[in-house]
This record gives structure tokens, sequence and C-alpha cells, in this order.
């Protein structure tokens, strides 16, 4: 069973690398702190958006220190459109002032130091350790990495951690970083929630989920 399902899953890899060779992280940034502030305000919330607030954001608060010092109100009022912004901005405070306090400035390259700054949980450990510092920790499991893993009948697990789990099991460790992107940007384009295009689809005969959409 495991092996039939590592060998479908790399198919599935060939065809996403062919069709998407451009496939990257949508979330705009130019340095790891950057990109650990984007996915904490990517929650709820579409990464188009968060890059028109970050991209005031950015260029307001430059550094840990000017984040950690901002006023909390203010704050809220930055990125009041990201949605749930009061806890993100008092999250955004307290990893910029721990970064600041216990890792000299710099954005840790763990995942378990990541885990302890706030509003930083695996999701959002794996997108900085992945693209900031290319560490495959794991697979970013978003809302369409987790309905097109579902779909193609690669897991049967409804959770994040327990899909993740799933996934580095059948995915090669060295297409963990970029296998979420692949299923990113097919979600978008070809794959979407409601009405898959599943004529259009380059994964459709691997696809055991495209019989309720004929």
């Amino acid at each position: 069973m495991i092996a039939d399902l590592k060998k479908r899953t790399a198919e599935i890899i060939k065809r996403l690398k062919k069709a998407y060779p451009d496939a990257h992280c949508a979330l705009v940034h130019s340095n790891p702190f950057e990109l650990m502030i984007a996915t904490i305000l990517s929650a709820q919330c579409t990464d188009e958006r968060v890059n028109i607030v970050t991209a005031d954001l950015f260029r307001k608060y430059r550094s840990p220190q000017d984040l950690a010092n901002a006023d909390q109100h203010e704050l809220e009022k930055d990125i009041h459109s990201t949605g749930f912004f009061r806890n993100k901005a008092k999250n955004i405070k307290a990893a910029s002032r721990r970064i600041i306090d216990v890792y000299g400035g710099k954005v840790p390259q763990t995942m378990e130091d990541l885990l302890t700054l706030g509003g930083v949980a695996r999701k959002t450990a794996n997108v900085v350790l992945g693209n900031a510092f290319g560490i495959a920790s794991g697979i970013v499991v978003d809302t369409h990495v987790s309905r097109l893993s579902q779909r193609l009948g690669l897991t049967t697990q409804t959770t994040p951690e327990k899909i993740e789990k799933d996934l580095t099991v059948l995915v090669p460790k060295r297409d963990w970083v970029m296998f979420s992107h692949w299923l990113i940007f097919h979600g978008r384009q070809v794959c979407n929630a409601r009405k898959p295009k599943c004529d259009q689809c380059c994964l459709a005969d691997q696809c055991p989920g495209r019989m309720q959409f004929l």
C-alpha cells in the first residue's frame, strides 16, 4: 500500500514540477524576519492582502527592534485588514522582543526555537525554515495542501499535523519545501475548492477525488 502510494506520489510530483516550474513562496519578503511576520499575518488571510499590508509595514518597521517597540494600537491599525489584528499585533511584538532578547536579533533556524516565538506554530516555522533558510524541516500544510492531498488520496487525515506526517512519508525530503508550493499553485489555478477544472488537470488520472465532480 505505502509502496503504491509512494509510486503515485512520485508521478504527481513529476507532473506538478513540469506544470509549475516557477512555483515559489507568494509572500513578498527580503529577509527571514519579514517572512516570519508575513506568515504570521497570513493566518486566515490571503497572501495578496498580506503583501499589500506588508508593503507599507516593512517600510515603517525595519527591524525586530522597531516592531518590539511599536505602539500596540498603532500596529493593530497597520495590520487591521489582515483580520485577528489584536492577537496578531500582540504576537508580532512578543516574537520580535524574544528574537532580540534570546536570539541576538536574528530569526532562529531550528523548529524547536521558532516554536517559542509568539504566533509561530509548525506551519509558520516550516515556511520560514524552508523558504528563508533552505531547511527541509517538514511540509507546509495550508488549506490548499490539505484539500489537494485529501482529493489525491495521499491522506485521509483532516488536521494539518497528521496530514504533514502522512505526506513526509510519501514525499522525498528533497521535495518537502517545493511540494507545498506546487500544490498551492495547482490549487489556485486548477483544483479550486468548489469547481475544480478536472478537464484541465494534469493529475486527473491520478486523482480519486475527481469522481465527485464528474
